[in-house]
């Protein structure tokens, strides 16, 4: 027999079996459904109504099997480091002159939110795109998330996260690469050009939490409502945080035994944090719902936010040229000036539409906004 290193790459197809898909349904149909207010809205949370219909469509009308053969249409693998079955999609270019660029996820999204920029930025002369624009991706889950989990031990904070990737880059034989990503994925790639500032030539991030320092004397008007903006927003920290900050574990009961409480749980911040006038696609919402629930990771992935907020001090300052794109239905905006004397920021882009994930709402948008930042690096 044959001994297989643990540092072996291995090619990865999905396939879900048909009993889980049946339990599922068997499960949708047994929801025991709550209460509600009359004419609350949104306030109280997800409203029945518009949860119900959602619930309907995801089990009378949904195609798991044709979203999973979309996902196999790209190459995937796994390999051991750390101790973790790390699983990743790896989209090589054609082209010879391609930069490597590892796109990493937040919560509560997946390697599904990248689906719609794989082809452009690995491919731009078919879609009548330069080819010096082309880029060899690598989208990893996340450890505790999706098929990169559950995670088994306690530590999996963003740094740790970060060095992993580095040494995924560095087992794909990867020497010189970029870091791009929004939610942890903006965390996870700005630490990545901290621990691996030789190997990493920039880093683009679709989110950034710019925090207050020196004079604010001169701020503008439009900076100023930024700030606020931080401000209320980290004052009264959202539910979801404080939970997953908190007592990850109690909330993984309840979501990895309901998937209608699991999908309640993804499907708020899917419409809270879009561009009202581009919502989430109802499918690609359900696929990403489904990455969570086949693979039992609600618990593992809010476990992020109880390892981040334990380990977290003073940030390091990620010394690599870094790139901003702002859209203007996120969770906060971020104030130029104060990336600045942060970081080393080299392009900054405002736009006037798209939210927090941006690679499904406004995909021409971010793959423009990516290839002009490390046209530099080329």
């Amino acid at each position: 027999m044959i001994q297989m290193s643990n540092t072996d790459i291995h090619p990865f197809s999905i396939d879900i079996p048909e009993s889980d898909l049946n339990d599922l349904h068997e499960r949708l149909d047994r929801t025991r459904w709550p209460d509600e207010l009359p004419d609350v809205g949104w306030d109280y949370g997800v409203p029945l109504d518009y949860l119900q219909e959602l619930v309907n469509y995801w089990r009378t009308d949904y195609d798991w099997r044709e979203h999973e053969e979309t996902l196999n249409e790209f190459p995937q693998y796994t390999t051991d480091i750390d101790g973790l079955e790390i699983h990743f999609l790896h989209v090589r270019s054609p082209e010879p002159d391609s930069i490597p660029l590892i796109m990493t996820h937040g919560w509560p999204g997946s390697v599904v939110e990248f689906l719609d920029v794989i082809g452009p930025l690995t491919d731009p002369r078919v879609r009548g795109g330069d080819h010096g624009d082309a880029f060899d991706l690598v989208i990893p889950s996340i450890p505790g998330y999706g098929f990169s989990g559950p995670t088994s031990e306690t530590g999996w904070d963003v740094r740790r996260i970060a060095s992993t990737f580095a040494k995924l880059m560095r087992r794909l034989d990867y020497n010189r690469y970029g870091a791009q990503g929004g939610d942890w994925g903006s965390a996870i790639s700005r630490e990545l050009g901290t621990v691996d500032p030789e190997h990493v030539v920039g880093v683009h991030l679709n989110y950034l939490v710019t925090v207050p320092s020196g004079d604010l004397s001169n701020l503008s008007e439009e900076d100023e409502a930024r700030l606020a903006q931080l401000k209320r927003y980290k004052s009264e920290p959202a539910g979801y945080m404080r939970i997953q900050s908190t007592r990850p574990q109690t909330l993984a009961y309840g979501l990895t035994d309901s998937p209608v409480g699991q999908l309640a749980w993804i499907a708020e911040k899917f419409t809270e944090w879009a561009d009202p006038a581009r919502p989430i696609e109802v499918d690609r919402l359900l696929t990403n719902v489904m990455l969570y629930w086949l693979t039992g990771t609600a618990g593992s992935s809010a476990r992020l936010y109880y390892e981040s907020a334990k380990s977290r001090g003073q940030p390091k300052r990620c010394p690599v040229p870094l790139g901003v794109a702002v859209f203007p239905h996120d969770l906060v905006l971020p104030v130029r000036r104060l990336a600045e004397l942060q970081y080393t920021v080299v392009h900054w882009s405002e736009f006037d539409r798209g939210g927090h994930f941006a690679a499904m709402e406004v995909p021409d948008v971010l793959v423009t906004d990516v290839r002009e930042f490390f046209q530099r690096f080329r």
